[in-house]
């Protein structure tokens, strides 16, 4: 870690300054187009299958809205993961309170999940197509944030 020195003029007295941690921590590339592209992809076909399986399910409306909603506030909770981990990494100021939420929201949302696909009267196939598809959207929107972010910074 790189440190700098600073001196006081007329003191012999010695001040370190460290600088953050973001060019130890983070080498910020460009994203390639193809992991751009599989990311987008991959969230894509998660994302669309979920709902297109709710589309077609023979459940009560009720239902097919309860698991839309878990799928959007998962969602929503893992891009505020992923940004509330980036700015610590990169020194931005992120309270404790919302880091904590952000965790909090997002494993309430696969409990949610769990929950729900347990109740219902789904078949054990159906159930597994439900919950790969919902943790595949999951992990990728966290790289499709991640892209969106690192181009920002070009």
């Amino acid at each position: 870690m790189e440190q700098q020195i600073e001196r006081n003029a007329g003191d012999s007295k010695e001040i370190k300054k460290e600088e953050p941690v973001v060019k130890d921590v983070l080498d910020v590339h460009k994203p390639s187009g193809a992991f751009i592209a599989a990311s987008w992809i991959a969230f894509l076909t998660g994302a669309i299958a979920f709902m297109v399986g709710l589309w077609n399910a023979n459940m009560e409306m009720s239902q097919k809205g309860f698991f839309f909603v878990v799928l959007l506030f998962g969602l929503f909770s893992a891009i505020s993961v992923q940004k509330s981990v980036r700015d610590k990494l990169e020194g931005i100021p992120v309270t404790d309170i919302y880091y904590g939420v952000s965790w909090f929201t997002t494993l309430v949302s696969i409990v949610l999940l769990i929950i729900g696909l347990w109740k219902s009267d789904l078949e054990l196939s159906e159930k597994g197509f439900y919950g790969i598809s919902f943790m595949m959207s999951m992990f990728s929107v966290i790289a499709v944030q991640k892209n969106v972010r690192d181009l920002a910074m070009f």
